[in-house]
């Protein structure tokens, strides 16, 4: 359960006010001097103590906007709670000054007011425990350009608006706290459409579009629940000019999707129990640099994982069934890598093409395997072979399976099998 309520200042209790509140509190006060006690929704019972809500507080600001700048007045939702407020353990271990204070991040949300609002919505408050707990219960941070597909209206109304993008917050700037430093994400929602350009190109680069857009955010990107147009009916040259040729030259950001997926070595005598996972590669493998090595590891920790009790629909990367392979090949042709993660255990399979510098998979060695990950290095000749064969896949819903591809030459051979069969470890 939740409360709403002014926020009481740090006034009132100099000495055992928390530290971490108190940081944050000043750079709200920055921002609104006028506003020194907020509205607030605030868990009851808090999170430390058993109750469902990790967001101590969410605060809910007043903010004009900026008629220069054609930025229309609006409600500022800030939250705390994601970063360490306290600095005794409580909810956060404490780590020291110098690094993230807990997660290291808080979430903010503009939207824009109604004519008729004399005070904010408190649904936002909600979505923004929503986000929070998924944090907390799969301990997958956010980061500036990451999306979330809601495919829901994040007011439960009939609005357009279904999913969201996450930015850095245009006016409020990072706190150095006793604990660590705390940078504000602000969630910007959008339309399924845009999701998916975002999905397909990036989510900076749809970000970027939706600042010069004053219907569908402008600067401050402001989110507007009654808005019906998205960006590309707005204006129709977007997709063609900015992110058809963005996907054109610079290919997808998404690095990874969750699938359900096996893989095995069948060149292997089946008598052979030694490792039925691991493929000798002929070198000791090399350590893979670099921001593909970061790649990969945030594609396989943050964007891929799933909590056994999800409660959240499909997050960043999360839950795509099947091959995206207009995705994939699409990311391969721009030097890059493109991963699918099981979703029910450890396997992994990652392609790499020749651009990826450091991989364990070499040309003279293209099938590497570390435990359950395996590494297939494609050559550029061969992505673009694998494209025209794997054309039936972009209409997937007629496609009859089991589909079976296979380059006898390459040694490949690609399976694509219904949900089903993966109830049961592969025989």
């Amino acid at each position: 359960m939740e409360e709403m309520r002014p926020s009481s200042g740090p006034q009132a209790f100099p000495s055992i006010f928390p530290p971490g509140l108190h940081a944050i509190y000043g750079e709200c006060r920055r921002l609104y001097p006028e506003q020194p006690n907020p509205l607030q929704v605030t868990a009851i019972v808090k999170y430390w103590l058993g109750g469902p809500d990790p967001l101590d507080y969410v605060s809910m600001y007043r903010s004009l906007g900026n008629s220069s700048l054609g930025v229309p007045e609006h409600w500022h939702y800030v939250s705390f709670g994601l970063s360490d407020l306290y600095g005794d353990n409580r909810v956060h271990e404490y780590t020291g000054v110098d690094g993230p204070s807990g997660f290291g991040f808080e979430l903010s949300f503009r939207l824009k007011r109604e004519p008729e609002e004399s005070a904010p919505p408190t649904w936002p408050a909600e979505l923004m425990q929503g986000l929070a707990r998924y944090v907390f219960q799969s301990e997958n941070t956010f980061c500036s350009g990451d999306h979330v597909s809601w495919h829901s209206p994040l007011d439960n109304s009939e609005s357009r608006i279904q999913h969201m993008l996450l930015t850095e917050d245009p006016q409020m700037q990072p706190v150095q706290t006793p604990f660590g430093v705390v940078s504000f994400l602000q969630i910007v929602g959008v339309c399924t459409e845009e999701l998916h350009a975002a999905q397909q190109w990036n989510g900076q680069g749809i970000l970027e579009l939706l600042r010069t857009v004053p219907l569908a955010g402008g600067p401050w990107l402001i989110t507007d629940m009654r808005r019906g147009e998205t960006i590309f009916e707005i204006d129709p040259h977007l997709q063609q000019e900015r992110v058809d040729k963005g996907i054109e030259t610079e290919g997808s950001n998404l690095s990874g999707v969750s699938a359900k997926c096996a893989w095995d070595d069948l060149s292997r005598p089946p008598e052979d129990e030694e490792d039925s996972r691991s493929i000798c590669i002929g070198t000791q493998p090399r350590r893979l640099s670099g921001k593909d090595t970061e790649q990969i590891r945030e594609a396989l920790r943050r964007g891929l994982e799933i909590n056994s009790k999800p409660i959240l629909p499909p997050i960043s990367m999360q839950r795509q069934n099947g091959m995206n392979h207009d995705r994939a090949p699409g990311r391969l042709l721009h030097g890059r890598h493109f991963t699918y993660k099981s979703i029910t255990g450890d396997t992994a399979i990652t392609f790499v093409s020749t651009g990826v510098e450091g991989a364990f998979a070499t040309e003279e060695h293209p099938y590497a395997a570390h435990g359950p990950w395996l590494q297939i290095l494609l050559t550029e000749e061969l992505v673009e072979r694998m494209l025209e064969d794997l054309e039936d896949l972009s209409s997937p819903e007629e496609m009859k399976l089991p589909k079976e591809y296979s380059w006898p030459e390459k040694k490949l051979k690609i399976s694509i099998l219904p949900d089903v069969v993966f109830d049961n470890p592969l025989q």
